[in-house]
């Protein structure tokens, strides 16, 4: 009997291009020393480099943390826009584009305060901001910056 084979766009180290991509990010992001301006302006640069969807998206989650928790350092975090708190990744937004999903993901990383009994969400997918949205995320970044 035959065996089916499934068509990928792994290499044969196991990594996606678009993960090895992220992790060449990520990479020159811990090589560069830069300032919280600089760190800014990457972020503004990666956002516009985004396709739509994903740039109005990423525009208006922006906005949206900013405006929630002004104390979050804006950055990127694997070549995607990210938010930190004393030099910690809190959330970051993952453009649908960058890994050719159907939806962008708002994640949070473990230092975000979250917490709620012995299980909770770490991740929401994104198709559309709607006000409702829009509030759920702002209430999410600030229980996160704790």
């Amino acid at each position: 009997m035959a065996r089916a084979t499934q068509q990928t766009t792994k290499s044969k180290s196991g990594f996606t291009a678009e993960e090895r991509a992220a992790m060449q990010e990520r990479a020159r992001e811990m090589k560069s020393a830069n300032s919280a301006a600089d760190a800014e302006r990457d972020l503004h640069e990666k956002i516009a480099e985004l396709p739509e969807p994903d740039r109005s998206l990423a525009e208006r989650v922006h906005a949206i943390i900013m405006a929630s928790v002004p104390e979050f350092a804006p950055r990127t975090y694997y070549g995607m826009p990210a938010y930190a708190k004393d030099g910690k990744v809190i959330c970051f937004l993952q453009p649908a584009s960058k890994f050719k999903v159907r939806y962008a993901t708002l994640g949070f990383q473990p230092d975000a305060k979250l917490d709620d009994g012995t299980m909770w969400p770490i991740g929401y997918a994104l198709t559309e901001l709607t006000p409702p949205n829009e509030e759920r995320i702002a209430a999410l970044v600030k229980q996160a910056a704790g």
